[in-house]
């Protein structure tokens, strides 16, 4: 069996072993490390070693490697672990050759997405390789031209044949992303969760967090979130729980668990569903950013056109930068929070006090529920 060094890597719950897999993003850059040593050398490397972010190093074999002497090619089978993702066994390529620099240059190739509309995290017309991915699959180059003591620059080509067809299974479409899947991966390390464990987790820690003193607590989706709230609003990571997608189960699971107060805290792309009741943040149990923040810009008293404005956005982060510049921006945001905290009062029928903060990384805290500046004050103060 191949040994790549995940193997030692996994989550338990209820006495079943979930593995860790490793993302498009380490597969990448292991490609791109195994093909410049090939070009370097001559010789393909029968194993190439690379540390993800996350610290976890593995040991990788490339696949249908060649050469010709101006350009080297390797390939690294993606493997998910026990996270259900329809890239798992898939060969991402790369492709090598002299720079005319010494820099180092990425693009996408066959069955690589390319980004046709603004407001993701790489510019139009670029490929779709997220900032973290691609760092690493640099940073892997250098590892190599480091270790055989070479300095040049390199020109990198990332692939995926199969991409073409397994993108039209994500949400790529959808963004705007066309012709291929995405190379993604902030940890390098995929870490498999299913849904009812990551739930049943959600209710241990609340549960936990109760037993030991706290009647308050702040819910945020996720790593965002809680960034925003203890390096901008200086609030304790103790005070804080992830939730991930599962905004109304983990009311739910605060209210059982005696809590008497609640704050909802997330980015605009997640919380902006909140406004039309829809409780599982996930893209797809609902994706209808563009559609609510239309109907909140009428409510506000915004014309067709601008509603129409959001329709075509691709992301929040555009739709508010459309808000801005036509000034409409504060007016939409008030209408949100009121929507927001019409929902979240019917969900919880009086069981708890519920409070909603929304924030954007562009233009920082967006608006608040009634209440919910004096409940962050007052648990960032502790009184």
């Amino acid at each position: 069996m191949d040994k790549t060094g995940i193997e030692d890597y996994y989550v338990q719950k209820d006495g079943k072993k979930l593995f860790f897999g490793y993302t498009t993003g380490t597969c990448a850059a292991a490609a791109a490390k195994a093909a410049t040593c090939y070009f370097l050398t001559g010789i393909c490397p029968e194993r190439v070693y690379i540390k993800t972010p996350k610290g976890i190093e593995l040991s990788l074999q490339p696949q249908n490697a060649r050469s010709d002497g101006k350009m080297a090619v390797c390939a690294i089978k993606k493997h998910s672990g026990d996270d259900p993702d329809v890239t798992d066994g898939i060969l991402i390529y790369a492709q090598v050759k002299r720079s005319q620099s010494d820099d180092i240059t990425v693009d996408g190739g066959i069955g690589i997405g390319r980004i046709t509309k603004p407001g993701l995290k790489r510019p139009v017309g670029e490929a779709a390789i997220n900032p973290a991915p691609l760092s690493q699959i640099k940073d892997a180059v250098r590892e190599a031209t480091d270790e055989l003591g070479e300095s040049c620059g390199f020109d990198v080509l990332i692939y995926a044949p199969e991409g073409v067809e397994i993108a039209n299974k994500t949400f790529n479409p959808n963004l705007g992303i066309e012709g291929g899947i995405s190379i993604l991966g902030t940890s390098g390390i995929v870490e498999p969760m299913s849904e009812d464990a990551l739930t049943d987790s959600i209710e241990l820690e609340l549960s936990q967090k109760r037993v030991l003193g706290f009647t308050r607590i702040i819910l945020t989706p996720g790593n965002y979130g809680e960034d925003f709230l203890t390096e901008h609003l200086k609030i304790d990571k103790s005070c804080i729980v992830k939730c991930s997608n599962y905004i109304g189960k983990s009311i739910d699971f605060a209210i059982n668990s005696g809590f008497t107060d609640v704050l909802i805290f997330g980015h605009v792309g997640k919380l902006v569903k909140l406004s039309g009741g829809i409780m599982n943040t996930h893209s797809r149990e609902g994706d209808c950013r563009a559609e609510l923040m239309a109907s909140c810009v009428l409510r506000a008293g915004g014309d067709k056109d601008l509603a129409r404005a959001m329709l075509d956005c691709v992301t929040t982060d555009e739709m508010l930068k459309q808000l801005k510049e036509a000034g409409f921006l504060k007016a939409t945001m008030d209408v949100m929070a009121q929507r927001i905290d019409y929902s979240l009062k019917n969900r919880v029928k009086g069981q708890i006090g519920i409070h909603a903060a929304v924030f954007s990384d562009l233009y920082g805290l967006l608006c608040e529920t009634y209440g919910a500046k004096d409940f962050l004050e007052s648990m960032r103060t502790g009184k």
